[in-house]
């Protein structure tokens, strides 16, 4: 046992006789007067302290969470996500290990922050987890559900055959990229450029297998693929792939000739590729749309200024160029 295992350990004891001589309740003792029992055996205790609203999150779940956990008497986490700007998404059944936590979060909702009592035999069991955990804890999780996918949905359907999954509803596979698609724009939001990108993609392949028989499915499915190529576009923008983002770009334009944000994609791709006449081409057709955008009217101008820069670069290079072919002046 390290030296900060062994001093919580002496503190826990001297803090138990004191108790014991006081004759008073523990503050786990008292904490489990306000707490609901879940399951009803008294093994994981529920107080919530700021409802959330919506479903409960379902079976095998991806849940993006704030959590503390503590010993009792110790007012400092053995673990904590609090001091990350954004928590990793934890899928349930596999990313959360402890039992009674994912029994937990199963009862809660978006936006709810809850306290968690939790007996040793969903926690950490007899042996705890030494240093950290003594043998035989129970300990307490402080759980902030910010946000919730049903990727179980997902799994289910991935791994289906793509002839499988063309029997399924297109209801059910809208549901499907609708969710990848949210996967990706979590990843986006945090910086995680390529997850972002392997999310989007894999939304397009499966309604990219999807055979369409009728036009309203296959008007569908166009609705749906418009936001996975905006978002692709800019996401390669930011992993800086301007050709590629012109590409999605484009894609996007295909199923709306007059799409604003594609418009502007298409205008950031080709100024990075510095090829001003098609970015002001882009720019001005989507200005035409929304003339007071000032995203649109600010990225117009830095076009017109980039152009003129280049136009005097090669005006003076091209003089300089026949400045040096001109022979010497005859007498």
């Amino acid at each position: 046992m390290s030296g900060n295992g062994l001093i919580s350990s002496i503190r826990r004891l001297i803090h138990t006789e004191e108790r014991m001589r006081r004759n008073t309740p523990s503050p786990f003792e008292q904490l489990r007067q306000q707490m609901n029992d879940v399951l009803g055996d008294g093994g994981i205790l529920k107080e919530v302290v700021q409802p959330g609203e919506g479903p409960p999150v379902p079976q095998n779940a991806s849940v993006l969470i704030h959590y503390s956990g503590f010993l009792e008497y110790s007012d400092r986490p053995f673990e904590t996500t609090t001091n990350f700007k954004y928590p990793r998404m934890m899928k349930l059944g596999r990313d959360v290990t402890l039992a009674g936590l994912e029994l937990g979060l199963l009862t809660m909702q978006k936006g709810e922050f809850s306290r968690f009592l939790l007996q040793p035999q969903y926690a950490y069991g007899e042996m705890g987890c030494p240093p950290f955990i003594p043998s035989s804890a129970v300990v307490l999780y402080e759980v902030q559900i910010i946000d919730f996918l049903d990727s179980g949905q997902v799994d289910d359907f991935i791994t289906m055959s793509p002839e499988e999954q063309n029997t399924v509803s297109l209801s059910t596979l809208l549901e499907v990229v609708n969710t990848l698609r949210s996967f990706g724009n979590r990843c986006f939001n945090q910086s995680r450029y390529d997850n972002a990108k392997d999310r989007y993609k894999q939304a397009l392949m499966l309604l990219g297998n999807r055979e369409t028989p009728s036009d309203a499915e296959k008007e569908k499915i166009k609705i749906a693929l418009l936001p996975l190529y905006l978002n692709l576009s800019l996401t390669e923008l930011r992993l800086d792939s301007p050709h590629k983002a012109l590409k999605y770009g484009n894609k996007a334009l295909e199923i709306d000739a007059a799409n604003t944000k594609a418009l502007f994609r298409c205008g950031q791709a080709y100024l990075e590729l510095h090829e001003y006449e098609s970015a002001q081409g882009c720019l001005i057709t989507a200005q035409a749309k929304k003339p007071f955008d000032s995203d649109i009217n600010n990225l117009l101008r830095k076009v017109a200024i980039c152009y003129k820069d280049s136009l005097d670069k090669q005006k003076d290079m091209y003089s300089k160029m026949f400045k040096g072919l001109k022979g010497p002046v005859k007498m």
